[in-house]
């Protein structure tokens, strides 16, 4: 059985990016010196929150920060390459934009990943990852008898699921966002009369905008705790707390600087919406009110207090928090645009192998500056993680900004201790 220097658990666009930074080292490296690596990834192919590729929605990162840029800005793999041969560059450059249709961007993901296609193994989804003499054991199953792998080192990239209000369920016709368009095919357009939407972030008035687009005849309700949807703060100063060297900045910084940073700066990615976007939905608000006919209805200051599936729909009441009055409505969907939180990091690992991983005084895995896991002193194990990193690197560990130096480091790290045990 081979051992590989790296298996990579996952393969979205931060182990992809991660491919594409082996790829290029082994370009360079002596026979010896190049990195061996696999990736297992559940999906019975690559994707990237599918859900939400929504027609006209844009990506809120430049697509300078694409998989290879900021790392090799010759790269093969870049952004403007894709376009290049898809024949579109010249069109893209007169469209004056930094930000990409996600569409777009999907697809040049796609585009980069089908590279790979043999270093992946898809639809093989990974059920445990225990120690072995060299490294690792990584137990996948991919419809049949489990299938072990070996590997040096283990690279997570475990990705998001949905965050839910507390007591929520999903069902028939109660879904999170990443599930719109795989399920709104199934809503019968002439008979639908409303829809509900919980959220006052992007995602949340995305889908608003694409359910009131949708469904001409039907009615679409905004439900959040704020006053009105925030704008994101893009601001090219405070944009700076998604560079490189603000991982570093804050990696260092005394953990009462690093939640003072989170705080001060949560309002460029977490329940804010693009100011675009904002008044489009605000237009078509003033402009049904004007017509007399509002289908665009913002429930505000209010929360759900109770939800109860039945009858091919599901009845929903909402408490405003100032008055304390209830409304109860009947609707087609309700659909929770509460966010993302990153996956428990440690749920794949055997029992002893997560004993070694060293935790926080909040039960936080503690990582290295490299973005290894800190392990008992012995087992120094090459445990990696893509994510669920915000509480030691800062506000970049989910988003696009940073993958591609991330991915950079890591490889960095794999090959400085591969090279420090060949000399031991």
């Amino acid at each position: 059985m081979p051992v590989h220097d790296v298996i990579g658990v996952g393969f979205g666009p931060s182990n992809l990016a991660l491919a594409i930074a082996i790829e290029e080292h082994n370009r360079r490296a002596g026979p010896d010196d190049r990195v061996s690596a696999l990736f297992l990834e559940r999906q019975p192919r690559f994707g990237w929150h599918r859900g939400m590729l929504i027609e006209d929605a844009t990506m809120q990162v430049s697509f300078l920060k694409d998989l290879v840029t900021l790392r090799n800005p010759t790269s093969e793999f870049s952004f403007l390459a894709y376009l290049h041969g898809k024949g579109r560059l010249i069109d893209f450059i007169n469209h004056k934009s930094l930000f990409p249709l996600r569409v777009e961007f999907h697809d040049y993901l796609e585009w980069a990943s089908k590279r790979f296609d043999d270093l992946v193994r898809y639809g093989h989804q990974v059920v445990e990852m225990r120690p072995a003499a060299e490294g690792f054991e990584v137990v996948s199953r991919a419809g049949g008898d489990p299938v072990v792998h070996r590997a040096r080192n283990l690279v997570l990239g475990l990705g998001l699921e949905p965050n839910l209000p507390d007591g929520a369920e999903l069902g028939e016709r109660v879904w999170h966002n990443r599930d719109l368009l795989d399920r709104i095919g199934a809503i019968e357009e002439p008979r639908s009369k409303r829809f509900a939407v919980v959220g006052a972030g992007q995602s949340a008035a995305e889908v608003t905008k694409f359910l009131h687009d949708r469904f001409p005849d039907a009615e679409v309700c905004g439900i959040f705790a704020r006053y009105g949807y925030s704008p994101a703060d893009d601001s090219p100063f405070a944009n700076r707390v998604f560079d490189p060297s603000a991982v570093e900045e804050f990696y260092l910084a005394p953990d009462e600087v690093k939640q003072r940073i989170l705080d001060y700066h949560g309002n460029t990615n977490y329940s804010v919406v693009d100011t675009e976007l904002i008044e489009e939905l605000y237009r078509r608000v003033y402009r049904e009110k004007v017509l007399g006919t509002e289908r665009l209805r913002i429930h505000n200051v209010s929360r759900l207090v109770e939800v109860v599936p039945g009858g091919g729909g599901v009845r929903i009441a909402i408490e405003s928090l100032t008055t304390r009055e209830k409304s109860v409505l009947d609707c087609d969907v309700l659909i929770y645009a509460t966010g993302y939180r990153p996956v428990e990091p440690l749920r794949l690992l055997s029992a002893d192998l997560a004993r070694s991983c060293h935790r926080d005084a909040a039960g936080r895995v503690t990582l290295a500056r490299d973005y290894r896991i800190v392990t008992a002193p012995d087992r120094d194990a090459g445990i990696y993680l893509h994510g669920g990193t915000e509480h030691t690197h800062g506000l970049s560990a989910t988003l696009l900004s940073t993958t591609v130096v991330r991915a950079a480091d890591i490889l960095q790290s794999i090959v400085r201790r591969r090279v420090r045990c060949s000399a031991g």
